[in-house]
């Protein structure tokens, strides 16, 4: 049986191992008991462990920026370029040529863009942080910044909440992750079209769909479109990396929702993103 002390010296490594404060060096081995000893080397293997795991964060966080940064002066030389050779070739048969070249710089912006995003979710540099919001600020948003695009492709967007439900999830990311699944719907949908975005509203989850009229997805592809880089082989000619649907569902994970989808190809699809109504 171990005494009162031990414990206790035992219960205090355990609390400074939790706490961040543990240090090897305040306990005398010479005066711990056999388990104490073992126990001292277990904390101190596992602060060192987490001090590499802090370490190696660090490198990556530094490495992305470097990256994102990096880049950022030689794409907006190729822009700057690309508008020069515009104004000089302006009626040219090979003006197709620079649209292909402007086309090829904004993919490689966005997929820039989009690397960064994911390695800092997926090391946890950047925290998703949920809190209550109303539902309909979240959809005014996306609604807003999609609307551009929709209207240049000759879409509707239809959002047909009205009202005032809230649900917890962080706006920024959230944003994110729900522009990612709408602007799927606007980039697979034929001109014309609608995109209609809906809220059912439970005890628990509050349901976000957006359904759109589009080219659909079959049946073999719906487990798989969440994956990275993942794309569909009857989609290759449109743009796109392949990394937005991944995103979206890292973040709703993060916030202890999920996304569903709903599909027939040649029918278009519905996906459900459920974000919490209350803490669970």
């Amino acid at each position: 049986m171990f005494g009162r002390r031990t414990l206790d010296r035992l219960d205090r490594m355990l609390d400074e191992a939790i706490a961040g404060t543990f240090e090897e060096s305040d306990y005398d081995e010479s005066k711990l008991s056999k388990v104490e000893s073992k126990w001292k080397h277990f904390l101190a293997a596992s602060v060192l462990s987490r001090e590499n795991v802090e370490k190696e964060k660090n490198r990556v966080k530094e490495l992305v920026s470097d990256i994102s940064h990096q880049t950022k002066t030689p794409m907006a030389n190729i822009r700057l370029y690309t508008e020069l050779l515009r104004e000089r070739m302006e009626g040219s048969e090979d003006l197709g040529l620079l649209e292909e070249i402007d086309r090829q710089v904004e993919k490689l912006g966005f997929l820039i863009q989009s690397l960064t995003k994911m390695s800092r979710l997926e090391s946890n540099i950047v925290e998703v942080k949920p809190k209550r919001l109303h539902i309909s600020e979240l959809l005014d948003a996306v609604v807003q910044d999609i609307l551009p695009k929709a209207q240049k492709k000759g879409l509707k967007v239809v959002n047909t909440y009205t009202g005032s439900g809230t649900a917890y999830y962080d706006m920024k990311w959230t944003k994110e992750a729900l522009g990612n699944i709408v602007d799927n719907a606007v980039k697979y949908s034929p001109a014309g079209s609608r995109i209609i975005i809906s809220v059912r509203e439970y005890e628990l989850y509050a349901t976000v769909s957006v359904k759109d009229f589009g080219v659909g997805i079959r049946e073999e592809d719906t487990a798989k479109i969440f994956r990275r880089f993942y794309r569909a082989e009857d989609v290759h000619d449109e743009d796109g990396v392949g990394i937005g649907l991944y995103l979206a569902r890292e973040i709703v994970r993060r916030e202890n929702g999920y996304i569903k989808v709903k599909s027939r190809q040649g029918c278009g699809a519905e996906f459900m993103m459920y974000l919490q109504r209350r803490r669970i």
